[in-house]
C-alpha cells in the first residue's frame, strides 16, 4: 500500500514531464505518433503472448500438471498490455519488459519472491 502513492502521483507526473519533453524535442505529431504506435504494438502483442499463455496452461491442465509458472506468465502478459494501453514512456517500458518471455524470465523470481512475501505475511490467502 505504501507505494500505491507512488504509483498514482508519482509516475504520472514523470510521464507528463517526459511527454512534454518528447513534445519539444521530437514535436507534438511525432510524440503522438509514437503513443499510438506502441499502443497498437502493445494491443499486438499482449493479444499474441496472451494467447501463447492460455495454450501454456491448457497444456499443463490436460497433462495434470499445475499450471503456476503459465499463470504467472499470464499475469504478467495483462499488466504488460494494460500498461502499454496507458499513454506514456515509463509504462511502455514497463510493458514490453513484461511482455517479452526474455525480460519476463528475469522478472518473474521478483514477482514469485513479492506473492511468496504476501502469503507469508497473510495478505493473500489461497484456500484449498
Amino acid at each position: 500500500m505504501k507505494y500505491m502513492l507512488f504509483f498514482l502521483i508519482v509516475v504520472p507526473a514523470l510521464e507528463i514531464g517526459l511527454l512534454i519533453l518528447s513534445g519539444q524535442t521530437f514535436g507534438v505529431p511525432a510524440t503522438i505518433l509514437m503513443i499510438i504506435a506502441t499502443g497498437v504494438l502493445g494491443a499486438f502483442l499482449a493479444k499474441k503472448q496472451g494467447l501463447q499463455a492460455i495454450r501454456s496452461v491448457q497444456d499443463q491442465i490436460r497433462f495434470g500438471q499445475l499450471p503456476g509458472d503459465a499463470i504467472v506468465d499470464g499475469l504478467c502478459v495483462l499488466v504488460g498490455g494494460v500498461v502499454l494501453l496507458t499513454p506514456g514512456f515509463i509504462t511502455d517500458a514497463i510493458g514490453f519488459l513484461l511482455l517479452f518471455p526474455q525480460t519476463r524470465k528475469v522478472i518473474k523470481p521478483f514477482i514469485l519472491k513479492l506473492f511468496r512475501k504476501w502469503i507469508d505475511n497473510g495478505n493473500v490467502i489461497i484456500y484449498r
